[in-house]
């Protein structure tokens, strides 16, 4: 008989004021994960909503199919629409949430959870222009502003706009491995992983007219991560100085070129982790760390397991 995997629901809340395009992302980037999740909109009284544009949304669910969902996703609304204090209606909502259901967040959907009480004891993001206004209301939540999103066990935040696709495609990698997330990406024209810790903004993402670009380079060093790359290998490939390489580096891709190399490493040494049955001192062969040793070091510092921890939770998730 045909093992049928079970369909996990994800149940949508739209508030007034909220951002059509984010609103559209977990539909959008869950509902081609072949039949994996079954994603509904609600609102907290199953009326339509305002958007923050000039045009009305219609919704299909009041607030209790919310009792019914495996995961929450809060969608976020325009800022004149943060209040400290919960609207009524909003509380009435959130309380159909299960327990043990996970919580999502985009962009400033956090204001919402940290009004209602659920982020207390969490580490969280937000876009990172509304740090300051969400630290003022909110001192007593950990807030990490300089990131794309947070996966702190069943409560997730995320940034600005873009990051909102981000973190579906982490659900999807999280709950099925990295070959439906990627497949998935491929089908909606997305970046298919963009690490949770890379920085939310960056000073100079598109260089000047007639600037000399570091992304040649950084496309060369990605076919070559077993090598061992120093900042004078990429410089010279950029025909830049080694000052002016790793000036412009930052300002194109917001952190420094050791930093990047190590996060494309990890990366590369997940997908090897997820996808193959390679040995770690083999797979640290493959992706340029020294040894076993130090891809461990380095899987823990940017995630917190074992690559043996990490091999078993994705390879179980992708049967």
């Amino acid at each position: 008989m045909r093992h049928v995997e079970r369909t996990e629901r994800v149940v949508v809340l739209a508030l007034d004021g909220v951002y059509p395009f984010e609103l559209g992302i977990p539909s959008r980037i869950l509902g081609a994960a072949d039949g994996r999740y079954e994603v509904l909109t609600c609102s907290v009284d199953g009326r339509p909503v305002r958007s923050n544009a000039d045009f009305t949304i219609g919704v299909e669910h009041g607030p209790e199919i919310l009792a019914t969902a495996d995961t929450v996703v809060i969608t976020p609304v325009s800022p004149e629409r943060m209040p400290a204090e919960l609207p009524e209606e909003v509380r009435d909502a959130l309380a159909y949430v299960r327990p043990e259901a996970r919580i999502v967040s985009i962009c400033t959907g956090a204001f919402v959870l940290a009004a209602a009480g659920l982020l207390d004891g969490h580490r969280a993001t937000t876009h990172w222009q509304l740090a300051g206004r969400f630290r003022s209301m909110f001192p007593h939540i950990d807030l990490d502003p300089d990131v794309l999103f947070v996966d702190d066990d069943r409560i997730l935040t995320s940034a600005g706009a873009a990051s909102g696709v981000d973190i579906c495609l982490h659900l999807v990698r999280k709950d099925h491995g990295s070959e439906l997330a990627n497949a998935v990406a491929r089908r909606c024209v997305v970046p298919p992983f963009r690490d949770g810790g890379q920085a939310q903004y960056i000073e100079q993402p598109v260089p000047e007219q007639g600037a000399a670009s570091t992304a040649e380079t950084r496309a060369w060093a990605l076919e070559r991560l077993d090598e061992s790359l120093t900042l004078a290998d990429l410089a010279a490939h950029a025909r830049m100085s080694l000052r002016t390489f790793a000036r412009r580096f930052n300002e194109e891709v917001g952190m420094s070129p050791g930093r990047w190399l190590i996060q494309q490493r990890v990366a590369r040494a997940r997908h090897l982790l997820e996808s193959s049955d390679l040995a770690v001192d083999q797979i640290a062969g493959r992706v340029g760390f020294a040894t076993g040793a130090s891809l461990r070091q380095h899987l823990h510092a940017a995630i917190g397991v074992s690559p043996q921890v990490y091999r078993r939770t994705f390879q179980t998730a992708a049967r």
